[in-house]
Order: C-alpha cells, then sequence, then structure tokens
C-alpha cells in the first residue's frame, strides 16, 4: 500500500496534489511519502517480531536523501552503507554510528580508516584480504573493528542479472567451502571482533525459495565455525525482499518473509540482521514529469516526456518496468511508447504499453520510484541534477534543489595552456 491516490480527479502524494508540487518545483521531480515510508518500515519490523533478537539497518544505497535517512532513523533504523558517502549521510541524519554496517567488496584504506574512526557497528568484510587489512589500520588506531563475513553461498535469486549477488561467479563475498578457514584466520588477527557471518543473495527477490536454500547453508557454517570453538553472535541476511512495479503483481510479502525467517533461524541464538531497502522505500516516491508532445509513430504513437534516462536510469540498465499514468487521467487509454529527450535509443520507459491518453502540457508519473530512482540520477547531456521533495499529510518540502547545468558549468575551468 502507498499514499499515492486519486482525489477529486487529479493524483495527490497523501493530501498533496501533485500538480501543486510540479507548478512551484518544475518537473522532473522526485515526490515521496512520508506516510509510506512510515507504514512500510513498521510493516517490515513487525513481519520480524517472531525473531527474539533483531537489527534492521536501512539500504542507503536504495534512497540516501538526508531527510528519508532521518524518516528511518526516527523509526529506529540503522543503516548500510557502502561508501564513506553513505556513511557520512547516515551519521549526518542522525543514525548512531553503532548502527551502522559498512558493507561493499571494494572499501578503500582511507574508507576503512573514516569508519574505524566514527565507530561504526559492523564492517561486512568481502574478503580475507580485506579483513587483514582492516585489522592493522584498527591496530594502529588502537581499535578493534567489530566484523562479519560476507559469505558467497552460490545460490540464485531468481532475479536479473545484473542484480543477482549470490552466484559463484558474481565478485562478492568469499566462497562458501573457504569461508570457515578464512573465519577462523581472521577470528586469530589482533585488531579484529569476528562475530558473524553475512549474505546478500540480490534484489528485487520475487521468490523466497533461494532465500532460504542461502539461510540454511549459513546456518549449517555457523555450526560448524560454533564446533570449532569460534564465536558467531550476529548472522547478517541481508535485504532484497522485491516490491510490486506493476500494479498487478503478487510477491511475497514482509510477512511471508519473516515467517521464512523466523523458521530456518529457529534454534541460532543469534542477533539477526536485515538490511532492507527497496521494500521499504520503492513505491514510498513517484517520479513526476511533463509530456513535451505526443508525435505520430510507425506502429504507435511516441509519448516524449521531459523526464529521461539521466532522471530514472532503471529501465534502461535493468529493462525495469515503472507503472505510467496521468496526474489527471480522463479514463481514456491508448497504446504507446514512453520515451525522453535525450539522444539514446535506451532512453525508452515504455514500449507498446496500454496507458492513460494524454496530450502536451499533461502531467504524468512513473511510479515505484522511491528506490533507485533519484540516487542513480545523472547529468548527462548537461541537464540538471532532478530535485526530491517529502509530503507530510497536506504538507510538502523540498529536500532536495534541483542542481542547474550552470551550477555544473561553474566547477568546471579551461586550463591555461588552452586559452
Amino acid at each position: 500500500m502507498d499514499h499515492f491516490q486519486l482525489i477529486d480527479g487529479q493524483l495527490c502524494a497523501e493530501q498533496v496534489p501533485l500538480a501543486d508540487i510540479a507548478r512551484d518545483v518544475g518537473t522532473p521531480v522526485y515526490v515521496y511519502s512520508r506516510a509510506t515510508f512510515e507504514r512500510h518500515a513498521r510493516v517490515f519490523r513487525e513481519a520480524l517480531s517472531g525473531l527474539p533478537s533483531v537489527h534492521i539497518a536501512f539500504a542507503v544505497k536504495s534512497n540516501p536523501n538526508l531527510a528519508v535517512l532521518r524518516l528511518l532513523s526516527k523509526e529506529g533504523y540503522g543503516a548500510d552503507v557502502v561508501s564513506e558517502g553513505e556513511m557520512n549521510r547516515a551519521l549526518a541524519a542522525g543514525m548512531p554510528a553503532e548502527d551502522i554496517v559498512f558493507s561493499g567488496v571494494g572499501k578503500s584504506k582511507r574508507e576503512l580508516t573514516a569508519a574505524v574512526k566514527a565507530g561504526i557497528g559492523q564492517f561486512n568484510l568481502e574478503s580475507e584480504e580485506e579483513g587483514v587489512e582492516l585489522a592493522a589500520i584498527a591496530s594502529e588506531l588502537g581499535a578493534t573493528a567489530t566484523c562479519a563475513l560476507r559469505v558467497n553461498p552460490d545460490v540464485d535469486a531468481r532475479t536479473h542479472e545484473k542484480i543477482s549477488t549470490g552466484k559463484a561467479e558474481n565478485k562478492f563475498g568469499v566462497s562458501y567451502d573457504r569461508a570457515a578457514g578464512i573465519y577462523a584466520r581472521l577470528s586469530a588477527l589482533e585488531g579484529l571482533n569476528m562475530r558473524g557471518l553475512a549474505v546478500h543473495i540480490g534484489s528485487q527477490i520475487s521468490d523466497l525459495e533461494p532465500s532460504r536454500q542461502a539461510f540454511v547453508k549459513m546456518g549449517a557454517l555457523m555450526e560448524e565455525l560454533r564446533a570449532q570453538g569460534l564465536s558467531v553472535t550476529h548472522m547478517d541476511l541481508g535485504g532484497g525482499l522485491g516490491v510490486p512495479y506493476k500494479g498487478n503483481e503478487s510477491l511475497p510479502t514482509p510477512a511471508d518473509y519473516g515467517a521464512m525467517v523466523v523458521e530456518v533461524t529457529k534454534g541460532w541464538d543469534v542477533t539477526v540482521m536485515f538490511e532492507p531497502g527497496r521494500v521499504i522505500s520503492g513505491n514510498a516516491g513517484v517520479l513526476v514529469s511533463e509530456v513535451i508532445r505526443v508525435k505520430e509513430g510507425t506502429s504507435a504513437p511516441w509519448i516524449v516526456v521531459d523526464a529521461a534516462m539521466n532522471d530514472l536510469a532503471r529501465p534502461a540498465m535493468y529493462d525495469a518496468w515503472h507503472d505510467f499514468a496521468a496526474v489527471k487521467p480522463t479514463g481514456e487509454t491508448f497504446t504507446a511508447n514512453v520515451v525522453g529527450p535525450i539522444c539514446e535509443s535506451s532512453d525508452t520507459f515504455a514500449k507498446n504499453r496500454e496507458v492513460d491518453v494524454v496530450k502536451a502540457g499533461d502531467l504524468v508519473v512513473f511510479r515505484t520510484a522511491g528506490a533507485y530512482g533519484a540516487t542513480m540520477a545523472n547529468t548527462y547531456n548537461s541537464r540538471a541534477l532532478v530535485p526530491e521533495v517529502m509530503v507530510d499529510g497536506d504538507a510538502w518540502a523540498l529536500v532536495a534543489g534541483r542542481i542547474e547545468p550552470e551550477t555544473i558549468l561553474a566547477a568546471e575551468s579551461v586550463p591555461d595552456f588552452l586559452v
């Protein structure tokens, strides 16, 4: 459920007409619903209520907006970060350092050092080499870095190839067969406190069976480590639970997911950690755009909108579906293509899709845009960087301003040798 609904014939975010935001901020613009974020955060937490000890860290990469992180901090969420920049955002939003998990396969020496100094709660180590480097950094700083070892269980998440992370050919984690030996060697290093294991097999997961298989394997590995006298007090099961991008999709709910986790982890005697992202933020945001024109096509008309692949990259990157709708629908539909203005054929949002009839000047939305939307935006074709708005009931606020091409141009210079 989200809080983007028709009121008196026009689409609103909670009680605010999207047309009002578009009028004042311009288009394209991302619009988030506070009530939707809060509902999703609470539903996910409640789904895990059958577990004795839980830690939830929001996957910042899905939506790193400072207001979003502040909102989730108020809901008791920590942060799963993959860069120093994300760590600093989480801290600035008020998330306690001890509730931050630092993931990512390529943490630099600078990032590891900054995270140790910040006192973050857990490093998810992606290799033995990373663990050795972190141990040296922590020892030099007179600190101890608390860690989990990320394991690649060689389980196919059955999701899009580019967001699958748990197969043997993926770059993430250490191989399952080598994990016990690596964990033992890292546990012996001064500067590290090895307390657990981590796994994440992919994003937009629509079938719980692969996750079940991965978690069962991780449980077996945990028992193997304990049999060797090693301590395992935390198990990070990652995130990746999918959300419906098409209005009629049926996917596992957080309650379904929670029930599976409770069953698999029974008797583990650990704190179970989670890193939800998309399931919290995906349907909490839309991208509002304006139709530039509708032009004749060979088999179907082309709806050209002012949002582009630089504003919402997922369709170009993953052939991702986003429901497309008029802000003020007439009830009429037609079959059309929806594209942006960028000079790339991949700047296409929909092909031969049944959509609301629209004309030049009409406002439209791309739904389920709260995750991996603004965070992946860029300035290709020297376009502005898209702004973000958050709605709270009948009020709204700009939470990230539009960065105009002139501002970006001002940061560049021509060297003397070209004058």
